[in-house]
């Protein structure tokens, strides 16, 4: 991007109103050469990026006017003693933190990078592990004012992911062109994050269940408490996340300690769930101490044992109790236990967006939608003979005619590789319904829905539109992944509007932009933005097929 014109005149009185916002001290001041010959480039480290927060200032960098911070703690290290209780606040300091680079991700099982197709389109990227991880990223085009604060939740099913795992998730492209407060967060996950150990510690642990969502609320919190010091409005703050991080924002809109820190949510290929109960993950962490062959009152042993031992048997643990997982993607009909939210009664009271719209988020309009490749496996190139067997294993002959029929129908431009990655699309397709309809009969706050069917180009444009896609296009992002959307002129214009879309919705809670108004959905028509070389509202896209799956 250019250094001359408006951007350096935009950045000068972004500079300006840093410090006359924040108040530094004459000793963070830098002298007057030394700052004009920081911001010749493009990227500085000036010493007013500094904002306050409540535990200690950080100081962050500007890149192309957008003020960035990585890495502010948001909680103390989890680890050891502090396993499985409910986030501590950070130790305070006092001089200027340098948050210059992610932290630590959550320990995990790491991507494998044998899929090397879809390795290249998702630009992923592992980072570190540690249980140093309740941090979070901030990306704000100013450090005064009242933007707009958009919160990402990251995929990965609640057991694997961070919030810089896709080079989608940057969010300097959304503060920079839509003036937003972009917030992503790092959270506990998988055993860490889900493991009833009320009967092994006692009453310390009655929310170690549940403590990835805790924890989750903990950054909502601290982003209620400091984001006005980065310029962010706490009175107007979106949720939204793919995934996983969808289903993160589904059971956040039905947790009572969530109230009134969420003011609009968007659920991005996921969501709801049907939850085991307390006691169900209560046999299921007795079934892991067995199995790790420790005391059943040894907290100690347990908060010093090491995370793939204790990764490792709860995998084992959850298999004989859950069994096979389904033939189709998204929230289970019935409730498995391992690694996920638990209806405790407490910290969750009830299985938001499965069986109910959350009453305590009435008034939070949502925005719900899927990609329609949601099961793209590169490595999956089936005939159209060895599809149509593989769906009528799963569904018999007549529905799997029905299905393969009607998908053709409705897409004779794709390649029988690519409907095939779409059945998974379609039963996401079914489950938006289902949300959408909660939320409208609920009768409170809009509830509007989108389709993402844009068609990347790369890789003979065979993998459709896949499970993550979207995510470079609601962020803007179309030439940070230019790996996955070419950075086409027509991926360009499709993220500037799907990017404006999101902004505006986090802003007014409405994501009609001007020349594309979007309505809200009912669950007769279902209403739906489909995002494609060319927006439009479509009336239940893939309905057809879809139904097919119903019958």
């Amino acid at each position: 991007m250019s250094e001359t014109g408006p951007l350096v005149r935009r950045r000068d009185a972004l500079f300006g109103s840093a410090v006359a916002g924040l108040g530094i001290p004459l000793g963070f001041a830098p002298a007057a050469g030394a700052m004009t010959a920081q911001r010749a480039g493009s990227c500085t480290t000036p010493p007013d990026a500094v904002a306050r927060t409540q535990y200690g200032p950080v100081r962050g960098y500007v890149a192309d006017a957008v003020f960035t911070f990585k890495g502010i703690p948001y909680g103390a290290d989890t680890g050891g003693e502090n396993r499985w209780l409910a986030a501590k606040p950070p130790a305070r300091w006092s001089e200027p933190l340098n948050t210059l680079a992610y932290g630590a991700n959550c320990p995990q099982t790491l991507h494998p990078f044998r899929a090397v197709e879809h390795t290249f389109l998702q630009q992923w990227t592992d980072g570190f592990l540690g249980e140093d991880m309740l941090k979070l990223n901030v990306w704000t085009p100013a450090l005064s004012g009242k933007h707009p604060v958009m919160v990402y939740f990251h995929g990965g099913g609640y057991s694997f992911g961070s919030s810089y795992e896709l080079a989608s998730h940057d969010g300097a492209q959304m503060a920079r062109n839509h003036d937003v407060v972009q917030v992503s967060i790092n959270h506990r996950l998988n055993v860490l994050g889900f493991l009833d150990l009320t009967e092994v510690g006692g009453a310390a642990y009655e929310e170690s269940v549940n403590v990835s969502m805790t924890d989750c609320l903990a950054a909502l919190r601290w982003v209620r408490d400091n984001i006005a010091a980065f310029g962010g409005d706490p009175d107007c703050v979106m949720i939204y996340g793919q995934s996983g991080g969808g289903s993160k924002v589904t059971t956040l809109l039905g947790m009572p300690g969530g109230k009134g820190m969420i003011h609009r949510a968007a659920v991005q290929s996921g969501g709801g769930g049907a939850l085991p109960t307390a006691e169900q993950s209560r046999d299921f962490a007795r079934r892991l101490i067995r199995e790790l062959g420790i005391g059943a009152k040894d907290i100690t042993a347990l908060q010093k044992a090491d995370w793939n031992t204790l990764y490792t048997a709860g995998q084992k643990v959850a298999a004989q109790i859950n069994g096979p997982a389904g033939a189709m993607p998204g929230p289970s009909a019935t409730p498995r236990v391992g690694w996920g939210p638990t209806l405790d009664g407490k910290v969750i009271e009830l299985r938001s967006y499965s069986d109910v719209a959350p009453p305590i988020s009435r008034a939070v309009p949502v925005m719900i939608g899927n990609v329609s490749e949601e099961g793209m496996g590169f490595g999956s190139n089936p005939s159209e003979t060895e599809w149509r067997a593989d769906l009528t294993k799963k569904f018999g002959g007549a529905k799997a005619d029905a299905l393969i029929a009607a998908m053709k129908r409705a897409h004779p431009e794709k390649a029988i590789r690519t409907l095939s990655y779409g059945v998974q699309g379609l039963a996401a397709r079914n489950r938006v319904q289902q949300m959408v309809k909660l939320k409208h009969d609920q009768g409170g706050a809009p509830v509007y829905q989108y389709l993402f069917q844009w068609q990347s180009p790369q890789l003979d444009g065979v993998a459709g539109a896949w499970h993550t896609a979207d995510l470079a296009f609601c962020f803007d992002n179309a030439a940070r992944c230019d790996q996955a959307t070419g950075n086409t002129p027509a991926a360009q214009r499709l993220a500037r509007t799907m990017s404006t879309a999101w902004a505006t919705f986090a802003r007014t809670g409405n994501p009609s932009q001007p020349g594309l108004a979007w309505t809200p959905s009912d669950p007769v028509r279902c209403q739906t933005m489909v995002f494609d070389d060319h927006c439009r509202m479509v009336d239940d896209p893939e309905g057809e097929a879809r139904r097919i799956l119903l019958a």
